[in-house]
């Protein structure tokens, strides 16, 4: 299928069909969060320290069923949201979820992102999850989008990765013959993929992933059908990867799943191949990432940016004094000294990081670090820690 516009009339009516993502509507804020689509955590994780305003405006770009959107309005009280999506059917379903839970700072439209350019004025947050890989044409989907992010703003994307995603490809190959000239029956597509899975020897290659990694989501109709019977999909390869980053002509800040990334993970019991690796540019060592762990990097998600941009390391100790400090809003189980981070990892507080913690959270009269620190005895070096585990934010006092 080469005609972008039968691959877009495509997409369209899988998702008319199976719209998605299918998780319940609730009469209440979605649990949880995703630190990705709250404006301060993001922008802390790019740029070092809190943003200097709030009232922003935010693109769902490719909203879907408005999972994300509604988190988008939720997570960001100052925000004004705006979703856009190829598909009427899950758009509706969108504008119910929304006016189910309250996030009434939104507004849909029915609009392809390559027409993004239709919408007036400019974003500083654009989101774009799960969408530029079923594009025809991705390049011209992240110009679009590109041309829409405001100076000083941030992009979040994510798109699939070939190698993480090979059964996947096998799969949705073997439906497409089994289909013959029933594709686009996207239905019939789900049942032969499940008849398909429940026939093969449990020892099969395909079925051993499917039952690892996916089985559990792919109870539904709606997550199957994504995966294995969609119309359209380009994965990609680290080297793939950076030529849609370097058409954008935004800055490439970094994967927003950063453990991923550490080499140290896979090879630090030979510190003589870690040192070797130090020869490699950041590229080449992404790419010897995901060549040596293929099973784990089944996508990117990255974000970009378009300068200006500050960048704070907090390295002077005469800088991290002066700053104001607040607790990270993205936390679970606050305010135990046992809780979830950013990123849904466990961490244990000391009493004193605790305190300083709930100093920062009462801090409404701006006060510095060095100013806490004269009541919590902390030691800077463990602030800075704090910091760098994405557990406060921090504003230097010249802004």
């Amino acid at each position: 299928m080469s005609d972008p516009q039968a691959v877009s009339a495509a997409v369209a009516k899988l998702y008319d069909t199976y719209p998605f993502p299918p998780e319940p509507l609730l009469d209440e804020p979605p649990p949880g969060y995703n630190w990705r689509w709250n404006w301060l955590a993001a922008y802390n994780f790019c740029t070092g320290q809190k943003p200097t305003k709030q009232t922003v405006r935010i693109l769902d770009a490719g909203c879907g069923t408005g999972v994300g959107t509604e988190y988008l309005v939720h997570l960001n009280p100052y925000a004004q949201v705006v979703g856009i999506d190829l598909s009427a059917g899950a758009l509706e379903v969108a504008k119910e979820r929304c006016r189910r839970s309250g996030a009434n700072r939104v507004e849909f439209h029915h609009l392809s992102l390559y027409d993004a350019d239709r919408l007036p004025g400019d974003f500083d947050l654009i989101n774009c999850v799960g969408v530029l890989h079923h594009l025809p044409d991705p390049i011209r989907g992240i110009q679009a989008l590109a041309k829409k992010l405001a100076p000083g703003g941030l992009m979040h994307i994510f798109v699939y990765s070939e190698l993480g995603r090979w059964e996947i490809k096998l799969m949705q190959q073997a439906i497409g013959l089994l289909q013959g000239n029933q594709r686009g029956d996207y239905r019939d597509g789900v049942q032969i993929g499940r008849q398909i899975f429940s026939s093969l020897p449990e020892t099969n290659r395909l079925v051993k992933r499917e039952q690892e990694r996916w089985s559990l989501e792919n109870q539904r109709d709606e997550c199957f059908a994504d995966m294995y019977v969609h119309p359209q999909e380009i994965d990609y390869n680290i080297e793939t990867l950076f030529e849609l980053i370097d058409a954008s002509e935004l800055k490439f800040i970094g994967f927003s799943n950063p453990r991923t990334w550490q080499l140290e993970r896979l090879i630090g019991k030979a510190p003589e191949l870690i040192d070797r690796a130090q020869a490699l540019s950041n590229r080449q060592r992404y790419r010897l990432i995901e060549l040596l762990d293929p099973e784990t990097v089944t996508h990117y998600e990255f974000f970009l940016g378009r300068d200006p941009l500050p960048q704070r390391d907090w390295s002077s100790d005469q800088d991290l004094l002066a700053a104001i400090p607040e607790r990270n809003p993205c936390m679970e189980g606050w305010d135990s000294r046992c809780l979830f981070n950013y990123d849904y990892q466990i961490v244990n507080l000391s009493e004193a990081e605790w305190n300083f913690l709930k100093a920062c959270d009462a801090n409404q009269q701006g006060q510095t670090v060095a100013e806490i620190l004269q009541t919590i005895d902390l030691e800077l070096e463990t602030v800075r820690l704090l910091w760098t585990q994405q557990l406060i934010l921090l504003s230097p006092t010249n802004i």
